[in-house]
């Protein structure tokens, strides 16, 4: 899956770079168009096209059936029974499709947040103190299997990153809140005594293209969070974590959510305005 994700992520930065400088909102807005209609595109060539406009005329003859027939309840009840059982089948025909057209879209929106939907940490001043609860919390569990290698588990800091509070370890688990002192991406990389090693990049100051805040295990995780390698599935880490700040996206809302929320809309909208133009049944 990793191998996927650097395939897919280069192709996205070659086709977003020039979206790009018109702006990140910007860009957001036109791929999430242009997913819209290109997913129409294909919702028409795996579709049943005849068959969804049969089931869409039988339902309204079944409507008309039931407003000429509203004084005769038997003719009427079996009307209401065929137009519900029609419908059952309309969104049969409509649903079918959206099941592999769901695995481009996950592809697509995962890019789009791992791109938009985050800000780096904040640049603190070397001479400036930093009290707990301000800065970033760094956060690592381990598989339950190798829970109380936990007791060992050590970090290594880069320059530019330093740590404000002790490193708390318990059930597998361990914590530590940094604070960057340095524009860049930094590798944080954590060891444990049987010598396993992972890392983790802290992006402050100045944003990358991709970013995100978790490194976690198996296909969802590698699906969802593709900006850097997932975890493998024999390494003793379940999840290495932090939080980073909302983006800011103008009049639009940022963080995942709010990616996920511009890019449904966006998408939708693009959809449904190419519906007639492509001649598309749904």
């Amino acid at each position: 899956m990793n191998t996927i994700n650097h395939a897919v992520s280069a192709v996205f930065d070659a086709l977003l770079y020039p979206l790009e400088l018109l702006g990140r909102p910007a860009a957001l807005i036109l791929v999430s168009a242009v997913f819209g209609v290109l997913a129409l595109l294909l919702f028409k060539r795996i579709s049943w096209q005849k068959g969804i406009r049969a089931a869409k005329d039988k339902i309204w003859a079944g409507m008309i059936e039931i407003r000429i027939y509203q004084d005769d309840l038997r003719v009427a009840s079996k009307a209401i029974v065929k137009v519900l059982a029609r419908n059952f089948v309309y969104l049969g025909l409509n649903f079918l499709p959206f099941v592999p057209l769901s695995v481009p879209f996950a592809f697509v929106v995962a890019q789009c947040v791992v791109r938009y939907g985050f800000a780096p940490v904040e640049v603190r001043a070397t001479t400036e103190h930093v009290s707990p609860g301000s800065g970033t919390l760094l956060s690592i569990e381990l598989e339950s299997a190798h829970g109380e290698l936990a007791r060992g588990l050590a970090i290594e800091y880069p320059p530019g990153v330093e740590p404000i509070s002790p490193l708390v370890r318990a059930h597998g688990r361990a914590f530590q809140e940094v604070v960057a002192r340095a524009p860049g991406a930094h590798a944080i990389a954590i060891t444990l005594p049987n010598g396993a090693r992972e890392t983790k990049f802290l992006v402050a100051g100045t944003p990358e293209r991709r970013m995100q805040g978790e490194r976690g295990k198996g296909f969802l995780d590698a699906l969802l969070w593709p900006a850097e390698d997932a975890l493998d599935a024999s390494s003793p880490f379940a999840r290495i974590a932090f939080t980073y700040p909302d983006s800011r996206l103008g009049w639009f809302p940022g963080g995942a959510g709010g990616v996920l929320l511009v890019f449904l809309v966006a998408s939708m909208l693009a959809g449904a305005l190419a519906i007639k133009p492509l001649k598309v049944q749904i």
